[in-house]
């Protein structure tokens, strides 16, 4: 059969590239969740099976749809995907509708399913700020008609997630459109002006609340309140400190069993690291590297300015997130609560995250 042309056009590496940490993110929520789907739901492979329905499943469709339709044709639409994911970060607010778990209000409860808006958020952000920061009519070298109404724009979404309050991905957002704006070759010293900005309001958010103060002491000093604040991130610690060179054994983590909280979302690095030590965490971070790599060659040598800055925004995305949560994981960074990309339980993200890698194999056909 001869092969035809769409399949020699995408960048066939960067498919299998996630192909493999969709599937190794499978096998490691069904062992990592097992004893937690168990003692809730009487199902060991509960997680799995939602993760399934509500996020693989129909992320597919969208990588499927995204990856047919030519990407430049969203441009036109960057707008309507941006108001509408406005529009559900604003649902959350409605009583009835969002729904409060684990102190933000970050999700939406229709018909007994929740739904995380911020997630699909994250990729509206980058289709509508590579829009304006492709649009030839901009002049970025001017910060008052040039870069202002962009950031003016951009705004809601971003106090949105603020007043949720999600810092973590607030803190990817604003990474994200850092990281476009610098591609776009905004002037450094906008930027620099905009970052300093942006750790001023880091600091005075977490003074002003308690918890967030306590997540920076334990971070520095995790010794304190091992049973209090302290807890998750010592229990991960004590999870991948257990797993050594070669690990414990696929299926043999203890800290799982009901010991580390969020084991099948937040914690799941730790769990992968018990059970399969420091050799294959460290293939994973050397897979998840390979897979940024991949993504910003394919931003480079797109064809147009448009495909260049989404592939980044994308790339940019995936990757911090992943080494925000990974490096919290092993101590390097606060926690921030945000889930490992294609590995983590999660429907919301993962419906997104496949849409989003369908955008950028669409972008790579043209490379």
């Amino acid at each position: 059969m001869a092969t035809s042309r769409f399949e020699n056009t995408i960048d066939k590496v960067f498919l299998i590239y996630i192909v493999i940490i969709t599937v190794f993110g499978l096998a490691a929520l069904i062992s990592a969740s097992g004893p937690l789907g168990v003692n809730k739901f009487g199902d060991s492979f509960f997680y799995v099976k939602r993760q399934i329905v509500s996020g693989l499943l129909p992320g597919l469709a969208l990588f499927f749809l995204l990856l047919k339709i030519n990407y430049e044709k969203w441009r036109k639409f960057s707008w309507v995907i941006y108001v509408g994911a406005v529009l559900l970060l604003a649902l959350v607010f409605v009583p009835g509708i969002g729904a409060t778990i684990n102190g933000a209000k970050s999700w939406l409860s229709i018909f007994g399913k929740n739904f995380q808006p911020s997630e699909i958020a994250k990729l509206a952000l980058i289709i509508f700020g590579a829009y304006l920061l492709s649009d030839r009519k901009r002049n970025l070298q001017d910060w008052q008609m040039g870069v202002m109404p962009i950031l003016t724009l951009l705004s809601p979404v971003l106090l949105l997630v603020f007043f949720q309050p999600d810092m973590g991905t607030l803190f990817i957002m604003l990474v994200i459109l850092f990281a476009m704006m610098l591609v776009a070759k905004v002037p450094k010293k906008y930027l620099f002006v905009l970052g300093s900005l942006a750790i001023i309001a880091f600091v005075v958010m977490v003074v002003a609340k308690p918890y967030r103060m306590d997540r920076l002491t334990i971070f520095m000093h995790p010794e304190i309140d091992p049973l209090g604040v302290g807890y998750q991130i010592n229990q991960a610690f004590l999870a991948v400190g257990s797993g050594g060179v070669w690990g414990t054994g696929i299926g043999m983590s203890r800290q799982k069993y009901q010991y580390l909280p969020e084991v099948n979302s937040d914690s799941i690095f730790a769990i992968i690291a018990e059970e399969t030590g420091f050799i294959f965490s460290t293939v994973l971070i050397i897979l998840i590297t390979l897979i940024g790599l991949r993504g910003l060659k394919i931003a480079k040598n797109a064809d147009s300015e448009f495909g260049r800055l989404l592939a980044t925004g994308i790339v940019v995305w995936l990757i911090w997130q992943s080494f925000l949560n990974i490096g919290a994981m092993v101590g390097i960074l606060p926690l921030t609560g945000v889930p490992l990309p294609f590995i983590s339980h999660g429907g919301s993200a993962l419906l997104a995250e496949l849409a989003a890698v369908g955008l950028i194999l669409n972008i790579s056909k043209k490379v």
